[in-house]
């Protein structure tokens, strides 16, 4: 028998694998309800297999004690991604019911702010599962984005790339790699993207209203995006001005 503080690979594996089937159901019941097409299922399922494997992978590198109630909720969170995304790939085909689109983006957004309490009342925060929160966060961002794009244009795809941009371009630049300070400015725009993208999708705002709505959102973004990068820069610089100082100080020795 396992102990309580060692890893147990079957019960940490089983939590990812009870989340995958869950994800089929979700997908099964929203197939049943609006006759969901093949584009649809595909999405849906493509997500559900990739987030149980790199999840999967990850756990297994980490060897974390168990699975713990904020990634619970992170998963949860993760499921709901998954029906929007199945909803969002239909609407290439048909209208998707916009309630339950809007319904399960609003759920998902709401307990965006509760798994991190979770985390932090349990006293399970890790790496792991700031990362998971994270990307779930972006690629749900991502899907809004290309949704709201089908009637404002792709230029809102800025939107849901941007993160990922910033991600190969620091495999380009290593600098921005590093880790940035806390910053409450930060994670309010993170959280006003997806209020912003599911006001548009909504659509019961005027054309005009939706617009500047997203741009509102695609601004702070660009904002908080260059700021950051700029921070990471001059940081790069002191770093690299402190390590020139040792050889400085040798040559003129």
């Amino acid at each position: 028998m396992a102990l309580n503080n060692t890893y147990d690979a079957r019960l940490v594996q089983q939590e990812t694998a009870v989340g995958a089937g869950v994800q089929v159901l979700l997908l099964a019941l929203l197939g049943t309800a609006i006759g969901m097409g093949p584009a649809g299922w595909v999405s849906g399922l493509v997500f559900a297999i990739a987030t149980w494997a790199v999840l999967s992978r990850a756990l297994h590198r980490t060897r974390p004690r168990s699975f713990g109630p904020a990634n619970r909720v992170t998963l949860g969170r993760a499921i709901l991604v998954g029906g929007v995304t199945a909803l969002v790939a239909d609407s290439f085909e048909s209208s998707p019911p916009v309630t339950l689109l809007v319904g399960l983006t609003a759920v998902a957004l709401i307990l965006d702010g509760v798994d991190g309490k979770v985390a932090r009342r349990t006293g399970t925060s890790t790496p792991l599962g700031a990362r998971f929160d994270m990307e779930v966060d972006a690629f749900l961002i991502l899907v809004l984005s290309v949704y709201v794009s089908m009637r404002l244009g792709p230029w809102v795809l800025l939107i849901g790339g941007m993160r990922y941009a910033f991600v190969a371009a620091a495999r380009v630049w290593p600098w921005l790699n590093a880790a940035l300070p806390p910053s409450t400015a930060r994670k309010t725009v993170a959280a006003l993207q997806g209020i912003c993208l599911l006001l548009a999708g909504a659509n019961l705002l005027p054309y005009v209203a939706n617009l500047g709505t997203v741009l509102l959102a695609l601004g702070s973004l660009v904002w908080s995006f260059g700021r950051d990068v700029v921070w990471l820069w001059r940081r790069s610089r002191v770093t690299a001005a402190f390590a020139a100082e040792p050889v400085r100080e040798l040559v003129a020795g």
